[in-house]
Parts: structure tokens; sequence; C-alpha cells
């Protein structure tokens, strides 16, 4: 079900008011439906699998909490190995087969569809038995709340990525109606649905017609269609964040914010403090702090963070594209490591200094984008090529239309006012007169230029 389709608007209004009409007691029954229902419009035999993950990592985190030394490492090893072998046989075997295909000639690819948004359920869920093993967390011992944390609908298929002694707390606590809720929940889905409806979906055909051909348009259009898809997956991204967030909001559990206006980052170290949140603290805390974090020689460091980024990069598809995009954002994050030290404080602080650095951010990161964005590797370097050669070929031009262009222009601007804020806490601090005008420029978009067809969200695939 799409957060951008009338079966949710109609969907989720229902949810809400029952869940206010409800005892508090029996809220997680309604979530569980809700959910499970949420995720069934998708493809209802992938419920079951949800259902395994939520079944072995409810036992092992008991027995966990229960266990000593190596009865203790066995349950947990059991957790990540059952997460673990989901994902990789149903994201990764035919990657894997693709590998290895000349050692074992007689193994052949498998027509597997990836349950949307797996590698967010095994990751979220997997974070909850790695901190009952350290300690961090007690075990839950209510399988219907649990169950909640790995379906909770609004996240479920694309983050954020919450831990458990955050979302578990919020599952629990009783929620009254408040009109603050509801209001600020309202605020940020039509901030959520302009930002994916009127941007990203505007922005995606676009970016399709490119990278369908790109020898047939200009070089100036291969550099547009670079910043155009740098947008676009923002947009999306972003949207469905917001979107998240609000519906959450509306029964007052609050979600993490994934996103923090990541293109006004100043470096790529500043970008993923930025960007997809979630996902860079659960690598930092379940993947680069056991290998050593920076807590070991220049070496192992710098190997370290390469194999977080690619790690990273993987995660997101079975594509050697991925591995690189993911490598090369560790890379540039270690050269601005090394070159920083030689930048004295008073400069870094210079506001062209400043500029500068945002400026040349976006457009590395714009660059390195093509590797997520090309089917492969061949693919991605002749878009590059594109964007610095004349090609005879050569016969179109990619042009915003000028209600895209209006549109991004409203981005911006509302991004520059709600700079270090969020859409919702901005507004509560504006007057009557200022939240109204944001409103109805807002509503008047959606009306007027949201992308005639409805795509799904990007990161859905993940």
């Amino acid at each position: 079900m799409l957060f951008n389709s009338l079966h949710f608007l109609i969907f989720f209004p229902i949810v809400t008011l029952l869940y206010y009409l409800l005892e508090h007691k029996y809220r997680w029954i309604l979530l569980f439906v809700a959910s499970t229902y949420f995720y069934s419009a998708f493809y209802l035999p992938y419920i079951f699998i949800l259902y395994f993950i939520i079944i072995i990592d409810y036992v092992c985190g008991i027995l966990i909490e229960n266990s000593k030394n190596k009865a203790k490492l066995f349950w947990l090893l059991l957790s990540i190995i059952s997460n673990i072998g989901l994902l990789a046989y149903f994201k990764y075997y035919n990657f894997f087969v693709d590998v290895f295909v000349a050692y074992l000639p007689n193994i052949k690819h498998l027509d597997i569809l990836l349950p949307i948004g797996l590698s967010f359920h095994t990751f979220q869920s997997l974070s909850y038995t790695i901190e009952v093993y350290k300690g961090n967390q007690k075990a839950e011992k209510h399988i219907g709340y649990f169950a909640n944390y790995v379906l909770f609908f609004p996240q479920m298929v694309a983050g954020p990525i919450e831990r458990y002694d955050s979302l578990g707390k919020e599952l629990r606590s009783n929620h009254v109606f408040k009109f603050e809720n509801i209001s600020n929940g309202l605020k940020l889905i039509l901030y959520g649905l302009f930002v994916k409806m009127c941007i990203a979906d505007n922005l995606a055909p676009l970016v399709n017609e490119f990278y369908s051909n790109p020898t047939q348009f200009y070089s100036s259009s291969a550099w547009l269609a670079l910043v155009a898809f740098s947008i676009q997956i923002y947009a999306d991204f972003y949207g469905y964040s917001t979107i998240a967030i609000g519906a959450a909001r509306l029964l007052g559990i609050n979600l993490m914010d994934n996103f923090k206006q990541p293109y006004f980052a100043t470096s790529f170290y500043q970008f993923w403090q930025r960007w997809h949140i979630s996902l860079t603290t659960w690598f930092r805390n379940y993947v680069f702090f056991p290998m050593g974090g920076s807590y070991v020689n220049d070496f192992r460091w710098v190997i370290n963070v390469l194999l977080v980024f690619s790690l990273s990069g993987f995660w997101h598809g079975a594509n050697y594209t991925f591995i690189l995009w993911g490598f090369l954002h560790g890379l540039f994050y270690l050269i601005e490591k090394v070159f920083s030290k030689f930048i004295p404080i008073s400069i870094g602080k210079n506001k062209i200094f400043l500029a500068i650095g945002i400026f040349s951010t976006f457009i590395l990161v714009t660059f390195i984008w093509v590797f997520f964005r090309a089917e492969n590797l061949d693919k991605a370097i002749l878009v590059l090529k594109q964007c610095f050669t004349y090609s005879s070929n050569a016969t179109k031009e990619l042009i915003f239309s000028y209600q895209t262009i209006v549109m991004l222009v409203v981005l911006i601007f509302i991004e520059v006012l709600i700079y270090k804020s969020r859409f919702d806490t901005f507004l509560q601090n504006q007057k009557i007169s200022v939240r109204w005008a944001i409103y109805i420029l807002l509503a008047f978009c959606l009306l007027l230029f949201s992308g005639i067809q409805s795509y799904q969200f990007i990161y859905f695939q993940f």
C-alpha cells in the first residue's frame, strides 16, 4: 500500500479513529492487524516471512537473556544467521550465482521476488537481539508488542530503522488524543506528499528517459539528468520518511528524523550525518565499532571505513554498482579526513569556504549517484562519459517544465526556512498567517502540479 494512494487515504483515518477509540490494552491488536493488512496489500504470501523473523527473534531474545557464555552467543548467532540468511537468499542469491558461476556451473538463477523492505526489517529486528545480547535491552516477553516493533506500518517498508529501546517504549505507551499530535502529523504528511508527488514524481520521467538511452542526449542534458536524479532520490526517500513520521505522530508515536537537509552538507562526513541517519547509525554501532572503530592503527582504520561504506552500498542492492557507490563515498570521506588536518579552523568557518564545501560535496555526491541509478557498470560509465563528450548521435535535450522549476524553487525555499529544524517544528513558531499561507501553497501545488503518474517509492526495493 502506497502512502500516496487512495487506498491509504481510506485505510489510515479508519486506523487512527479506532486507535483512539480502543482501550490502551487492545491497541496492540489493532496495530498488528493494520500492519499485517498494510504489508499484505503489496504481496500477501510474504507477510509470513516477517512472521518468521518475529518468531525467531522474539524467542532468541528471551533465550539470550536467560543464557550465559556459549549458549548466549549461540542464540545470537541463530538470530543473525536467520535474518541474514533470509536477506541473502531473497536479495543476493542470483548475485552470488553470477560471482561463482565459473566454479559452480550447474547452479542456476532463481526467479525470486524480493519482499518489499526486507533489508529494513532484518536490520531493525537484528538490532534488538544484538542489544539484548549486549545487556542494553531487556527481552520483550509480550510477542504482540515485539511483532508491532517489526511490523509497525508507517515505517515498516523503508524505515527509519528504529531501536527497540525507542520504538518499543512508544508502542507500549498509552497515547491520549492530543490536538498537537494531529496537527503536527498532518503538517508532516502534507509536506511529505508535496516532496514526493510534486518533486520526485515530476523528475522521475525525465531521469528514466535519460537513463534508458543516454547517448541520445547532449552533454548539457546529461548534467541536468544527474542533478535531476540527485534531487529525485532525496525527494522520494525524504518524502516517504516525512510521511512515515507524520503518520506515526498522528497516533502519538515519535519516530526518529532520518534526514536533516543533507544537500546543505559541507563534507562527506557531514552528508552521512544528515542522510539516512538511521542506517548510518546502524552500521556505525553494529559493524564499525565491533571492528575496532577508530581505536585501531591508521591502516586498519582505512580498511574499516572502506569496508563499512562498501557494505552499506551492498546493503542497497545486489550489484557491483552499489558496492562501488559505497566505496567511493568511503574514499572521499577518507580524502576529506586527510586534507582537513591542513585546513585552519578559522578558514573552515569562513562563509565562502562553507559555500564551496556545499557546492563541491553536492557535485561529487551527484556524480556518485550515477552508480546507484545505473543498471550496471557499463551503463554508469556511459552516463559519465556523456557528460564530457560530444556525441554525434545526440538528438535530444532534457528540459525541466516550468511547473517542475517552480516546485524546485518552493522546495529549496522551504528547506532553507527549516534549516536545522523540521517542518512541523518550524511552523509551530510562525504566525497563523504564515502557517496557513504555506498550507495553501503546498495544497495548491499538490492539486495542480503533482506527477500525473504515481511512482513507487525508490527505497521500497531495498
